[in-house]
C-alpha cells in the first residue's frame, strides 16, 4: 500500500510543477520516494514467487528517476507527477517485455508488455503471432485475462496496411498491425492505498505472464 501523503505530494507537484517548490518541500518528496521504495520492495519478491528472475532484481533496478527529460518535449515541466517501476529479468533499460506499475493521483495503473519495440524486434513478435496465433490467441482470450485487462491488448500506434510480407486475410493480421504489444489495469486511490494493494498488483502480473512470456520468446 501507499501512504496518503504520497498521494498528496504528487498531487501538489503536479500542481506546483516547478524547481523552486520542489526544493522547498524536498523533504516532503524523500518521505513520498522512500514509501514508494518500501512498496517496490514488496512488491519485486511477490512477482518472483512465480517469475523468479525478477525476484533477483533491486529496487535501483526498477524504480524511475523523478526528473522528467525536457529535451524534446514541448512541456518544460521539470518533475513527472507519478512514481513508477518497471520489472524486466534484463533491468529497466533491458529491450524485452516487462512489468510496469504507475502510481498517479487518479490515473494509477498496473501494465505491461512491450511498447514500440524497435524494428527488428517488432518483426519477430509479429512472426511468433504468426507462427504460433492459436496460442497467442488462446492467452489473449483467457477469461481471467480478458475480465483483467478490459481493454485487450493495446498499441499506441497501429498500421493501416498489413506490415511487409503479411496479408490482409491473415487470421491474426489486427495484432500483426500492431508497434506496441501492451495491457493495462487501471486502481483507483483508495485502491493504491488498501493494504491488499501489493498482492493485487502482484495478481495483476501473473495473470500477465503468459503474454510477457510470450514477447519475450519472440525475442530470444
Amino acid at each position: 500500500m501507499l501512504q496518503p501523503s504520497s498521494l498528496k505530494f504528487l498531487k501538489e507537484l503536479k500542481k506546483n510543477n516547478n524547481k523552486s517548490w520542489f526544493e522547498q518541500h524536498r523533504n516532503q518528496y524523500e518521505i513520498t520516494k522512500a514509501d514508494f521504495h518500501a512498496f517496490l520492495e514488496g512488491l519485486i519478491p511477490a512477482v518472483g514467487s512465480f517469475d523468479a528472475p525478477i525476484g533477483n532484481l533491486a529496487v535501483k533496478d526498477c524504480i524511475f528517476r523523478i526528473n522528467r527529460d525536457v529535451r524534446f518535449s514541448k512541456d518544460k515541466s521539470p518533475y513527472k507527477s507519478n512514481m513508477a517501476g518497471y520489472f524486466n529479468k534484463g533491468g529497466k533499460k533491458s529491450n524485452g517485455a516487462g512489468y510496469y506499475i504507475h502510481i498517479e493521483p487518479g490515473k494509477s495503473f498496473a501494465g505491461g508488455g512491450i511498447w514500440m519495440p524497435l524494428a527488428p524486434d517488432l518483426s519477430k513478435i509479429r512472426q511468433e503471432i504468426d507462427y504460433n496465433f492459436m496460442e497467442w490467441k488462446k492467452l489473449v482470450n483467457n477469461a481471467a485475462f480478458k475480465k483483467t485487462f478490459t481493454r485487450g491488448v493495446l498499441s499506441d500506434d497501429t498500421l493501416v496496411r498489413p506490415p511487409k510480407g503479411y496479408d490482409e486475410t491473415n487470421k491474426a493480421i489486427d495484432y500483426l498491425k500492431m508497434k506496441s504489444f501492451t495491457v493495462m489495469r487501471s486502481f483507483t486511490d483508495a485502491e493504491v492505498q488498501d493494504k491488499a494493494f501489493t498482492k493485487e498488483a502482484a495478481k495483476t502480473f501473473r495473470i500477465m505472464k503468459p503474454m510477457i512470456d510470450f514477447l519475450n520468446t519472440a525475442l530470444e
